[in-house]
């Protein structure tokens, strides 16, 4: 097999978009992000990381909390649009149907299949980039996109997003091809 160079400034690895939604001067507004992870199970901490410039930001610098809303394929044209266009510009709040949880200063939207609250816990400033760890207070869903009173991947249908070339696409999950921390037992080493 022989290995070549390829652009170094892409990411080739899929991740799920999320709206991160926040309170500015009042007002909800939603940015589209892929740049997110989990950061611990106990506490429950997720990480986004945004540009500081960003009018995002300045709502979640101010009010200390955000929601993170997973959308699926029937809302791709209006995660994008998010994307595209800044809050200063354009009330992205008349796109959803909004609701709040415990936390009054982060918005969720109803259209979503899955919105999480969270509290901001520390922000760290690298270059012009904000690294924002927040955690986790509540997460909602409906239960037309359980099976048996878990999440199920199939019936919620989230974006991915995927970054492999100057373009970015959007993608569903495809099939399962085995079950976590399960499916590696049988593995025979020759």
């Amino acid at each position: 097999m022989n290995k070549i160079k390829i652009e170094s400034k892409y990411s080739p690895f899929p991740k799920p978009i999320a709206l991160i939604g926040c309170l500015i001067d009042g007002k909800p507004n939603f940015m589209n992000i892929a740049w997110f992870n989990r950061m611990s199970m106990e506490p429950n901490q997720w990480m986004i990381s945004m540009n500081k410039n960003h009018h995002t930001f300045q709502g979640i610098k101010e009010n200390k909390t955000f929601s993170m809303n997973f959308p699926n394929n029937e809302l791709v044209e209006k995660t994008d649009f998010c994307g595209l266009v800044s809050g200063r510009d354009f009330d992205k709040s008349q796109l959803f149907t909004i609701f709040y949880g415990d936390l009054k200063t982060a918005p969720l939207i109803s259209d979503c299949p899955i919105s999480v609250e969270l509290e901001v816990i520390e922000l760290i400033e690298k270059q012009n980039q904000m690294i924002i760890i927040g955690l986790v207070k509540n997460i909602y869903s409906e239960e037309k996109y359980l099976t048996n009173g878990e999440l199920d991947p199939k019936k919620i249908q989230l974006l991915i997003f995927v970054k492999a070339s100057p373009d970015g696409f959007y993608f569903n999950l495809g099939e399962n091809i085995g079950q976590a921390w399960k499916i590696g037992k049988d593995y025979k080493v020759d």
